[in-house]
Protein backbone atom coordinates (compact mmCIF):
# COMPACT_ATOMS: atom_id res chain seq x y z
CA UNK A 1 0.00 0.00 0.00
CA UNK A 2 1.27 3.48 -0.83
CA UNK A 3 2.28 5.58 2.19
CA UNK A 4 -0.19 8.34 1.21
CA UNK A 5 -3.07 5.84 1.10
CA UNK A 6 -2.01 4.41 4.42
CA UNK A 7 -2.02 7.89 5.97
CA UNK A 8 -5.52 8.54 4.64
CA UNK A 9 -6.73 5.30 6.22
CA UNK A 10 -4.91 6.24 9.41
CA UNK A 11 -6.73 9.59 9.56
CA UNK A 12 -10.04 7.76 9.07
CA UNK A 13 -9.16 5.45 11.99
CA UNK A 14 -7.89 8.27 14.19
CA UNK A 15 -10.86 8.35 16.58
CA UNK A 16 -10.97 4.64 17.26
CA UNK A 17 -7.18 4.50 17.66
CA UNK A 18 -7.31 7.36 20.16
CA UNK A 19 -9.96 5.54 22.21
CA UNK A 20 -7.91 2.33 22.00
CA UNK A 21 -4.78 4.06 23.28
CA UNK A 22 -6.67 5.70 26.15
CA UNK A 23 -8.29 2.39 27.09
CA UNK A 24 -4.91 0.64 27.12
CA UNK A 25 -3.20 2.97 29.56
CA UNK A 26 -2.06 5.98 27.53
CA UNK A 27 -4.48 8.34 29.30
CA UNK A 28 -3.65 11.99 28.60
CA UNK A 29 -0.63 10.88 26.55
CA UNK A 30 -2.95 9.21 24.01
CA UNK A 31 -2.74 12.16 21.62
CA UNK A 32 1.07 12.09 21.86
CA UNK A 33 1.01 8.36 21.14
CA UNK A 34 -1.24 8.94 18.17
CA UNK A 35 1.18 11.59 16.90
CA UNK A 36 4.05 9.14 17.31
CA UNK A 37 2.08 6.50 15.42
CA UNK A 38 1.46 8.96 12.60
CA UNK A 39 5.18 9.72 12.39
CA UNK A 40 6.04 6.01 12.30
CA UNK A 41 3.44 5.27 9.65
CA UNK A 42 4.51 8.22 7.52
CA UNK A 43 8.12 7.03 7.67
CA UNK A 44 7.31 3.33 7.15
CA UNK A 45 7.65 1.65 3.79
CA UNK A 46 5.60 -1.49 4.39
CA UNK A 47 4.77 -4.04 1.79
CA UNK A 48 1.20 -4.91 0.94
CA UNK A 49 -1.11 -4.68 3.94
CA UNK A 50 -4.21 -6.85 3.84
CA UNK A 51 -5.92 -5.18 6.81
CA UNK A 52 -4.61 -1.65 7.50
CA UNK A 53 -6.73 -1.17 10.63
CA UNK A 54 -5.23 -4.31 12.21
CA UNK A 55 -1.82 -2.98 11.22
CA UNK A 56 -2.56 0.30 13.04
CA UNK A 57 -3.77 -1.49 16.17
CA UNK A 58 -0.68 -3.72 16.20
CA UNK A 59 1.53 -0.65 15.89
CA UNK A 60 -0.42 1.02 18.72
CA UNK A 61 -0.01 -2.05 20.92
CA UNK A 62 3.72 -2.20 20.21
CA UNK A 63 4.00 1.51 20.98
CA UNK A 64 2.29 1.04 24.35
CA UNK A 65 4.60 -1.88 25.18
CA UNK A 66 7.65 0.21 24.25
CA UNK A 67 6.38 3.15 26.35
CA UNK A 68 5.82 0.95 29.39
CA UNK A 69 9.29 -0.55 29.07
CA UNK A 70 10.84 2.90 28.66
CA UNK A 71 8.94 4.22 31.69
CA UNK A 72 10.08 1.28 33.81
CA UNK A 73 13.65 1.72 32.64
CA UNK A 74 13.49 5.46 33.37
CA UNK A 75 12.18 4.80 36.88
CA UNK A 76 15.02 2.33 37.54
CA UNK A 77 17.60 4.74 36.10
CA UNK A 78 16.22 7.64 38.19
CA UNK A 79 16.22 5.53 41.32
CA UNK A 80 19.79 4.35 40.68
CA UNK A 81 20.92 7.88 39.95
CA UNK A 82 19.24 9.23 43.09
CA UNK A 83 20.92 6.58 45.20
CA UNK A 84 24.30 7.27 43.62
CA UNK A 85 23.92 11.05 43.85
CA UNK A 86 22.92 10.95 47.50
CA UNK A 87 25.88 8.70 48.32
CA UNK A 88 28.35 11.09 46.62
CA UNK A 89 26.60 14.44 46.98
CA UNK A 90 29.74 16.44 47.75
CA UNK A 91 32.31 14.35 45.89
CA UNK A 92 34.00 15.02 42.57
CA UNK A 93 31.49 12.79 40.78
CA UNK A 94 28.82 15.42 41.37
CA UNK A 95 30.82 17.95 39.33
CA UNK A 96 30.32 17.80 35.54
CA UNK A 97 33.32 17.08 33.37
CA UNK A 98 34.49 20.33 31.66
CA UNK A 99 34.67 18.62 28.27
CA UNK A 100 31.15 17.29 28.64
CA UNK A 101 29.93 20.74 29.66
CA UNK A 102 31.50 22.28 26.55
CA UNK A 103 29.95 19.65 24.26
CA UNK A 104 26.57 20.10 25.94
CA UNK A 105 26.75 23.88 25.47
CA UNK A 106 27.58 23.42 21.77
CA UNK A 107 24.68 21.00 21.30
CA UNK A 108 22.32 23.35 23.12
CA UNK A 109 23.39 26.22 20.85
CA UNK A 110 22.69 24.06 17.77
CA UNK A 111 19.21 23.15 19.06
CA UNK A 112 18.39 26.75 20.02
CA UNK A 113 19.51 28.01 16.59
CA UNK A 114 17.38 25.39 14.85
CA UNK A 115 14.34 26.22 16.99
CA UNK A 116 14.65 29.89 15.98
CA UNK A 117 13.97 28.83 12.38
CA UNK A 118 10.52 27.54 13.30
CA UNK A 119 7.54 29.81 12.75
CA UNK A 120 6.63 31.62 15.97
CA UNK A 121 3.31 29.77 16.34
CA UNK A 122 4.93 26.33 15.97
CA UNK A 123 7.60 27.25 18.52
CA UNK A 124 4.95 28.53 20.94
CA UNK A 125 2.92 25.33 20.54
CA UNK A 126 6.02 23.17 21.07
CA UNK A 127 6.90 25.06 24.25
CA UNK A 128 3.35 24.87 25.61
CA UNK A 129 3.13 21.16 24.86
CA UNK A 130 6.57 19.82 25.75
CA UNK A 131 7.74 22.28 28.41
CA UNK A 132 4.50 23.44 30.03
CA UNK A 133 2.92 19.98 29.71
CA UNK A 134 -0.28 21.22 28.07
CA UNK A 135 -2.32 18.78 26.02
CA UNK A 136 -2.89 19.40 22.34
CA UNK A 137 -6.58 19.92 23.01
CA UNK A 138 -5.87 22.56 25.68
CA UNK A 139 -3.49 24.43 23.40
CA UNK A 140 -6.00 24.35 20.55
CA UNK A 141 -8.70 25.82 22.81
CA UNK A 142 -6.37 28.50 24.20
CA UNK A 143 -5.13 29.58 20.77
CA UNK A 144 -8.44 29.22 18.96
CA UNK A 145 -6.99 26.65 16.54
CA UNK A 146 -8.04 23.17 15.51
CA UNK A 147 -6.35 20.13 16.99
CA UNK A 148 -5.15 19.17 13.51
CA UNK A 149 -3.39 22.56 13.21
CA UNK A 150 -1.70 21.94 16.54
CA UNK A 151 -0.65 18.46 15.37
CA UNK A 152 0.64 19.86 12.09
CA UNK A 153 2.79 22.47 13.87
CA UNK A 154 4.09 19.83 16.29
CA UNK A 155 4.99 17.54 13.37
CA UNK A 156 6.96 20.39 11.83
CA UNK A 157 8.81 20.98 15.11
CA UNK A 158 9.45 17.27 15.70
CA UNK A 159 10.83 16.84 12.18
CA UNK A 160 13.21 19.73 12.78
CA UNK A 161 14.34 18.30 16.11
CA UNK A 162 14.86 14.86 14.54
CA UNK A 163 17.05 16.43 11.85
CA UNK A 164 19.04 18.31 14.51
CA UNK A 165 19.46 15.13 16.52
CA UNK A 166 20.77 13.32 13.45
CA UNK A 167 23.30 16.11 12.82
CA UNK A 168 24.44 16.04 16.45
CA UNK A 169 24.71 12.24 16.44
CA UNK A 170 26.84 12.36 13.26
CA UNK A 171 29.37 14.68 14.88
Amino acid sequence: MEPAGLLILFEQSRGILLRYLRAHGAGEAAEDCLQELWLKISAARPGPIANPQSYFFRMATNLMIDRRRAEAQARRRDQDWTELASAHADGPASQPDPERMAVSRQQLAIVEAALKTLPARALDILRRHRIDGRSQREIAAEMGLSTSTIESDLRQAYRLLAEVRERIDEE
